[in-house]
C-alpha cells in the first residue's frame, strides 16, 4: 500500500505553497524554536520551485544568520552561500532561513523542542532542521552528521533522515568539526520525498532492489521499547517480501565505534582549539571538555583509529556483497525525556565512520517516535533510498 504523500511531493504537485509553511512557522515557532532566522528568498521556476527549505546554522548563507549555535557569534551574517545551498537555490528551491544547531554542532543543546514528543529532546546537532520538517515548517532541511546528527534527530522527531555516502554532497562552506567524518545530510517527511529531492540534485533513481537484509547479531543493543518496535517492524517487512536474517558483523567493524570517538575527539579539539583558548567554557561546557580531552589524545591513538576505520570499511564492503542492506535501530530508544541531553549517537557513529550511506524511516509505535536505520555499501545511495521506500510502504 503506498505511503501517504509527504510535503515535498505535495509541493511538487502544486498542492502546497510556501504560504502553508510560513503559516505553520507563525503558529508554532514560539513553541518549537526551530529557527534562528526566517527570511525567505525569492525563487524561480526550476525543478524545486515552490519547495521551501531550512539550513542548519553551521552552514554558510549569504546575508542570513550563520551563528554556529553560539552566543559568541550572535548577530553574525554569512558572507557567501555554502556549496550545497548554492546547488539547491540553483534548482529554485526557496530558502526560508536558518535552523538551530547545538553549539558548534556538539552536545550543548539548542533551544529547539521536539514537535512530536513535548519535553523530550529533538536530538542534536541538527535539531532545528529535524524539528522544522516534523512540524511542517519546511518541506525539507539540510543538516550535517559527524557521528549521528542527522539520523538520530530524524528518529526522535519522526521524519526521514538521510546521510549520503561520505563526500557525495560538498562540505564547502560548512563549519568543520571532524573533517574525516563530517557529512552533509538531509531531512524530509518521507522516504519518497527524499528520493525526489535526491533526483532533483542530479542523482540517479534506482529500481526497487532485491530486499535482502541482515540484522546484526551483536553490537546494536537497544532499550526494550526500541527492541519491541524493531521486532514488529521486521515481522512486517518479512510479510511484505523482505528476506531478513541475523548475521554477525565483521570484527573490524565492531571496533569502529570507539575509533570514531577517538577521531571525533582528536579532530574536533583541533578545529576548535583557537576558540577554546580564547573563550574557554563559553564555547559550550561539553565542547570545552572535548577539546581538553582531544588535545591530550596521543597522535598514535588517532592514527590507529584511522587504520581501524580503514579495516572496517574493507570488511563491510565484503559483507554488503552478501547482504545488500543492514537493519538497525536509528537510536538506542525514543528521545530521552530531557532537554539537557541530545541523546546517544552510538547506533549511527560506526556507519558514519566507514562512510556508507544511512537512512532512517519512522516505525509504527505508541508514544514518542522511533526510527529504523537502513545502511548499504558506499556509493549505493540510490539503491538505499529505493529500499527505504519499500520499507516505508511495508510499515
Amino acid at each position: 500500500m503506498p505511503a501517504a504523500c509527504g510535503t515535498l511531493e505535495r509541493c511538487l504537485r502544486g498542492e502546497l505553497r510556501p504560504e502553508y509553511f510560513l503559516a505553520n512557522i507563525e503558529e508554532l515557532e514560539r513553541k518549537i524554536q526551530a529557527w534562528v532566522e526566517v527570511k525567505p528568498r525569492a525563487a524561480g521556476h526550476g525543478p524545486l520551485s515552490g519547495v521551501p527549505f531550512g539550513v542548519k546554522d553551521i552552514i554558510e548563507t549569504a546575508g542570513l544568520a550563520t551563528e554556529y549555535g553560539s552566543p559568541l557569534f550572535a548577530g553574525r551574517k554569512g558572507e557567501a552561500d555554502a556549496a550545497v545551498v548554492t546547488q539547491l537555490c540553483g534548482l529554485d528551491a526557496m530558502l526560508l532561513g536558518k535552523t538551530h544547531t547545538t553549539a558548534f554542532a556538539y552536545y550543548d543543546p539548542a533551544p529547539t523542542r521536539n514537535p512530536k514528543a513535548p519535553g523530550h529532546t529533538p536530538g542534536g546537532s541538527s535539531s532545528g532542521s529535524a524539528a522544522a520538517v516534523a512540524a511542517h515548517m519546511a518541506a525539507f532541511a539540510v543538516g550535517t552528521q559527524t557521528q549521528g546528527s542527522v539520523i538520530r534527530p530524524a528518529s526522535f522527531c519522526g521524519v526521514c533522515g538521510f546521510k549520503p555516502t561520505y563526500g557525495t554532497l560538498s562540505v564547502e562552506g560548512v563549519r568543520a568539526f571532524a573533517p574525516s567524518l563530517d557529512t552533509v545530510g538531509l531531512f524530509t517527511e518521507t522516504a519518497r520525498d527524499m528520493q525526489l529531492l535526491w533526483c532533483a540534485l542530479g542523482k540517479t533513481m534506482a529500481e526497487p532492489p532485491p530486499l535482502r537484509a541482515a540484522i546484526p547479531a551483536a553490537g546494536f543493543d537497544a532499550d526494550d521499547t526500541m527492541a519491541q518496535a524493531m521486532s514488529e517492524a521486521v515481522e512486517r517487512l518479512i510479510e511484505s517480501g523482505w528476506q531478513i536474517r541475523s548475521a554477525a558483523l565483521p570484527e573490524p567493524f565492531l571496533q569502529a565505534r570507539e575509533a570514531v570517538t577517538v577521531i571525533n575527539r582528536y579532530e574536533g579539539a583541533r578545529t576548535h582549539e583557537v576558540l577554546w583558548r580564547q573563550h574557554g567554557g563559553a564555547i559550550g561546557l561539553k565542547l570545552a571538555a572535548l577539546v581538553e580531552q582531544g588535545m591530550a589524545t596521543p597522535q598514535e591513538d588517532y592514527y590507529a583509529a584511522l587504520a581501524t576505520l580503514a579495516n572496517a570499511r574493507e570488511a563491510m564492503a565484503m559483507f554488503f556483497e552478501r547482504w545488500p542492506f543492514v537493519l538497525t535501530p536509528a537510536a538506542p530508544g525514543p528521545a530521552p525525556h530531557t532537554l539537557t541531553s541530545t541523546g546517544n549517537p552510538r547506533m549511527n557513529a560506526p556507519w558514519t565512520g566507514i562512510g556508507v550511506p544511512a537512512v532512517t524511516i519512522p516505525m509504527p509505535c505508541d508514544g514518542p517516535p522511533l526510527g529504523l536505520q537502513i545502511t548499504t555499501a558506499r556509493g549505493q545511495d540510490a539503491l538505499l533510498l529505493a529500499a527505504a521506500i519499500q520499507a516505508e510502504r511495508a510499515l
